[in-house]
């Protein structure tokens, strides 16, 4: 990614985690701190269903719980794939290419080459991506309950509140490690602030804040982003 487009996403970031409501809208999600007592969004349950989809008895393994957990963010793997991956040899697969995926980072510690074209990561969105009913958002989701710390959850809302980066993965691990990190450590006083626990990655944190910014603006038609 070139520097300047880095530093174009990193202050499109920072300016957006930075902002007034940003602390509120993260309790008002996970229902925590000063909105305790308001029902949280369903998507709070994403990464603590179960235990997580990454702890280590099932850390390379698809499970009922990630099935569901993925429901908790709008989208349903279809019946037919969901059998692959619980009993059949796509889930075969993807167990193999998981085993070779990092769980022990952040994104911002990763390599390039663990996010880039042809690594196990990638290999296994692309894996999932190609099932019939699974397209690139639920590929995601699902990559990102399996490792939340190294692979971020994407969807439209996201990718138009940023303007659509070419290299979502790549360009958010450019941004993240410009400046010494200014942008992980913001995100990381931010999940502290919002009274949040570290079993939410910094990832999540970064991601919730730009759904719940953009969320009610981007259902209006023809919604095109900043």
């Amino acid at each position: 990614m070139p520097i300047a487009a880095s530093h174009s996403l990193s202050r499109r970031l920072s300016s957006l985690i930075g902002s007034d409501q940003a602390v509120s809208n993260l309790q008002r999600y996970f229902g925590a701190g000063a909105q305790h007592e308001v029902a949280p969004f369903r998507g709070s349950r994403f990464e603590h269903l179960a235990g997580g989809g990454d702890r280590p008895a099932v850390a390379n393994t698809v499970t009922a719980d990630d099935l569901i957990a993925v429901q908790t963010l709008s989208v349903r793997i279809p019946a037919q794939a969901a059998l692959d991956l619980l009993e059949g040899d796509l889930g075969v697969r993807l167990s193999k290419l998981l085993s070779s995926v990092r769980l022990d980072i952040d994104m911002v510690e990763a390599e390039a080459t663990d996010l880039a074209d042809g690594s196990p990561a990638h290999t296994a969105w692309h894996l999932l991506r190609g099932q019939p009913g699974i397209g690139w958002v639920t590929a995601g989701k699902l990559l990102a309950r399996k490792r939340p710390r190294l692979v971020p959850v994407y969807d439209q809302v996201v990718r138009c509140v940023l303007g659509r980066p070419k290299s979502f993965w790549l360009d958010v691990r450019a941004a993240l490690r410009s400046d010494n990190w200014a942008l992980h450590h913001q995100l990381t006083a931010l999940r502290q602030a919002a009274e949040l626990p570290e079993t939410v990655s910094v990832l999540r944190i970064c991601d919730v804040v730009l759904w719940m910014h953009h969320r009610t603006d981007h259902v209006q038609k023809n919604c095109s982003g900043p």
